[in-house]
């Protein structure tokens, strides 16, 4: 596990972080395989996650996809909470105290910060990429700029 934000890596652990994604999504194309091993993989690799994982546009709201963690809300209606609100805005959202967010949807009451990151694919929402964790700020922008990273190599390797 690489711990991104104590071992002074930052993005050179990201630039791994993004071989290694490569890698294994290299021979697939298809979309549920890949969300899960891409959920899988972060929350394997990125150091105090308690969640990491997809919640997919149908019908301009948010349905739960694959994921790792603790279970999950189901359904997040456009622009209401974090994910829905970068769903609505098309913007990353990097949030350091979740319960200081307006209309914050408390999944799971141990989540302290979040960074939700909209997957649009030509000009499409397809969805969010989620991550949470119990540590308050945990995300900072190198962790932001190397997910959104991942989340490009995601899309480029996916059939959506």
């Amino acid at each position: 596990m690489i711990d991104l934000n104590t071992t002074g890596i930052g993005l050179d652990g990201y630039a791994l972080l993004a071989a290694q994604l490569e890698s294994l999504l290299a021979d697939e194309r298809d979309f549920i395989a890949n969300a899960a091993q891409f959920s899988a993989f972060l929350y394997s690799q990125v150091d105090d996650l308690n969640w990491a994982g997809f919640y997919l546009n149908r019908n301009e709201e948010l349905v739960l996809g694959p994921f790792q963690g603790q279970i999950a809300c189901v359904r997040i209606p456009f622009g209401r909470g974090v994910c829905g609100t970068a769903a609505a805005t098309r913007e990353t959202q990097r949030v350091e105290d979740v319960h200081a967010f307006p209309g914050h949807i408390a999944c799971d009451s141990a989540s302290n910060s979040e960074v939700v990151i909209p997957l649009i694919k030509e000009g499409r929402l397809i969805g969010v990429l989620d991550l949470d964790s119990p540590k308050l700020a945990r995300f900072t922008i190198q962790d932001q700029q190397g997910l959104e990273r991942l989340a490009q190599i995601f899309l480029q390797a996916t059939d959506c």
